[in-house]
């Protein structure tokens, strides 16, 4: 059974739409509402749901600080956070916090909730080809090369250190993840098997601390082994 908490500020949204959706599922169970992001913060860590619906906009605490307090405190709970427009600068700023994937408000039905039990099982919604038009988009909020550092010159280690725990074949692997490569196509490629595949990727995110596919891909961003096309 899968615990859902939703935080919206419009109530319709919560009773009208999202609430009726879970509750006629025999696999999720709604256990709390939220109509803001403080609120959420206090619930996530007060009842520990495994996925939350997160809108952006709400006053106060928006999703996007909340999502980055939630999974600051390490909480478990997955984020899916949920935007008017499909490549916005709302989306790109969740992701970056920590947020598992993202869905547009006008998703159908089905969508919606493929997409939590996705994100339950410790799957991105956010197909990697997404994520990385995305970072394309608003690469400008991005670091510089060493801006953090005070260098110029600053290597992919220094940006993050726990590249320097990859093999080269891991590396190259966050590399192609960071491009937006399915294992089917890394394992083609790299004449591997799709089992021998989904191994590098998993040590890559274990490394690296990255949650999930998503926060491969900004890190591989991030640290410049990828960069905008």
């Amino acid at each position: 059974m899968t615990t859902v908490l939703i935080a919206d500020d419009q109530p319709l949204q919560r009773m009208g739409g999202f609430r009726m959706l879970l509750e006629s599922q025999d696999d999720m169970t709604l256990v709390g509402e939220a109509a803001g992001g403080a609120e959420a913060v206090r619930l996530i860590d007060r009842l520990h749901p495994d996925v939350v619906l997160m809108d952006v906009r709400m006053p106060g605490l928006d999703g996007i600080e909340a999502t980055r307090r939630v999974i600051a405190a390490g909480s478990r709970t997955r984020v899916l956070i949920l935007t008017t427009f499909d490549l916005d600068e709302y989306a790109y700023a969740g992701l970056r916090a920590g947020a598992s994937g993202f869905l547009v408000k006008d998703a159908l039905p089905e969508e919606l909730l493929s997409g939590i039990r996705a994100v339950a099982s410790g799957d991105a919604v956010v197909a990697p080809t997404l994520t990385r038009r995305l970072l394309d988009a608003y690469a400008h909020h991005l670091p510089a090369p060493g801006e953090e550092m005070g260098s110029s010159s600053a290597e992919p280690e220094a940006l993050h250190p726990a590249i320097a725990l990859l093999t080269d074949r891991e590396r190259e692997i966050l590399t192609v993840i960071g491009q937006g490569w399915t294992n089917a196509e890394i394992a083609t490629r790299f004449h591997l098997a799709e089992s021998t595949v989904k191994t590098h990727v998993g040590r890559v995110l274990a490394k690296t601390g990255s949650r999930d596919r998503v926060q491969a891909v900004i890190l591989a961003y991030e640290t410049k082994l990828v960069r905008p096309s």
